[in-house]
């Protein structure tokens, strides 16, 4: 594998290739996902800081998750047992 993106607009890069040439995957990265291997596995993806924004973005509150579960309304008996602890020899 080069050690830098092709020419041909590449999203792919070693770890020497893109210290070598960090702008360019910056800039890259403006456009289209970077993914940095290292070993031939990818390691990091570098992206923009709007998609980076968009990705990780609040999609509600936990409260909100809960109350929208298809479980919600299903009877499930939640409640707990009082067992006693086993006894464990050390």
């Amino acid at each position: 594998m080069s050690q830098t993106a092709s020419t041909s607009g590449s999203d792919r890069w070693t770890v020497a290739g893109a210290k070598a040439r960090f702008s360019e995957v910056i800039e890259r990265a403006q456009t289209d996902p970077q993914i940095i291997t290292r070993h031939g596995k990818p390691s990091v993806v570098v992206v923009s800081a709007d998609e980076w924004a968009r990705k990780t973005i609040r999609k509600g509150s936990l409260a909100e998750f809960l109350m929208q579960s298809p479980l919600r309304d299903s009877d499930l008996d939640l409640e707990r047992l009082h067992d006693q602890p086993r006894d464990i020899d050390l």
